[in-house]
């Protein structure tokens, strides 16, 4: 039988840890990514350089390929709809990508289908007497890691925003959450729906710094997330698998914060956690095979992103060497030459073996190992 052929639209990290797992399937990689740098490129089957949102080099891709996902959202939806009316499969298809790239059109479509989110406007449409201050600002595209994401906390910040990019941002109430979750589900060309265990996600600044499995959460508000995240992949009738980000209010009740068409960092800790990590169930997905099971092999998890903090060129191998002493901790270095604040370089993931490790605690060793003391 010969091998199924998934092309990837990017080559970060997200694709070089799916390259990780194609053995397994007996699954051949190939890759539409910009740069020779790219994380996944050193390991894909074949490359095609070109930028994410090049048509023409998706229509090559395709060519190669029996199946296209993706890496990241950044591409031209229009331009890939005439490829699609052209007999391309892509998972998961357009039609369920087509809601979600633009936040203000996320929101309204799940707002739509009766899950729940945060109270939210366009800034144009913007009323006070609506919405108190603090606000938050989104960038409607392109926004990640905290990029294009800003807390106004009065009228002459707000007034200070660009009117050029005014059509560009959305506007959402602040959340005052006592926590910030999230859930990877996935769902497969026969409808079958697997979820991992609800985590919980700790941001600084809105980035995320660390992600602790399972979240320490009722029984109640895990069957609630797993059923957000089965509701929204049957209304998009998704193929592939979908990050989901929520907010625990006081009150106990859930709000969809951002969805994430993808494999996303808050599944990281699957690799070493898992049998079948979220890159694995990707693929598994995509390529009609069954999607198998999401337990978790150790009590618990806690995975580290690894974030830049200084401009440099160092692969901090003796950082690296330090937190994979820690028992139980495997490190993931994405190999990327360049290292700038904020820039995801890598994550550590340690499983808890015992129920007297405290998650946070194990959190901070990490990053009192990763940052100079300043």
């Amino acid at each position: 039988m010969d091998k199924q052929r998934v092309g990837v639209i990017g080559g970060g990290q997200l694709a070089w840890m799916m390259a990780m797992t194609t053995k397994k399937l007996g699954i051949d990689l190939l890759i539409q990514t910009p740069h020779e740098d790219d994380p996944a490129v050193a390991i894909a089957d074949e490359v095609i350089f070109a930028a994410i949102d090049d048509p023409q080099a998706t229509e090559k891709l395709a060519q190669k390929s029996d199946v296209i996902t993706f890496e990241n959202e950044f591409i031209d939806l229009d331009a890939l709809k005439k490829l699609e009316n052209n007999s391309v499969c892509f998972r998961p298809k357009l039609s369920a990508l087509s809601p979600l790239l633009d936040k203000y059109q996320q929101r309204s479509y799940l707002q739509s289908i009766t899950i729940p989110v945060p109270k939210f406007t366009t800034l144009e449409k913007l009323s006070l007497n609506d919405f108190g201050f603090p606000l938050v600002i989104k960038a409607r595209r392109h926004g990640y890691d905290g990029q294009g994401t800003f807390i106004i906390n009065n009228e002459k910040e707000l007034s200070d925003l660009s009117s050029s990019k005014v059509n560009s941002l959305m506007v959402e109430e602040y959340v005052d959450f006592e926590r910030e979750l999230a859930i990877m589900a996935a769902r497969s060309t026969t409808g079958e729906i697997a979820t991992y265990s609800l985590v919980e996600t700790y941001q600084k600044d809105q980035v995320c710094h660390w992600v602790v499995a399972p979240a320490n959460v009722s029984e109640t508000i895990q069957l609630e997330a797993k059923k957000i995240a089965e509701k929204l992949l049957t209304e998009l009738d998704v193929v592939g698998i979908f990050g989901i980000e929520l907010f625990l209010t006081s009150e106990e009740k859930l709000l969809v914060n951002e969805i994430a068409p993808r494999t996303h960092n808050s599944g990281h800790y699957t690799l070493d956690a898992c049998d079948i990590s979220q890159f694995e169930m990707q693929l598994r997905a995509v390529t009609g095979q069954p999607l198998g099971s999401t337990k978790l092999k150790a009590l618990g998890a806690v995975m580290v992103n690894l974030l830049g903090y200084e401009n440099s060129h160092d692969d901090y191998q003796e950082k690296r060497n330090k937190l994979a002493q820690i028992p139980h901790t495997y490190v993931h270095w994405y190999g990327k030459k360049e290292c700038r604040p904020g820039r995801k370089l890598g994550h550590v993931t340690s499983l808890i073996k015992h129920s007297n490790i405290n998650p946070e605690t194990i959190a901070k060793q990490i990053e009192s190992i990763w940052y100079p003391q300043l």
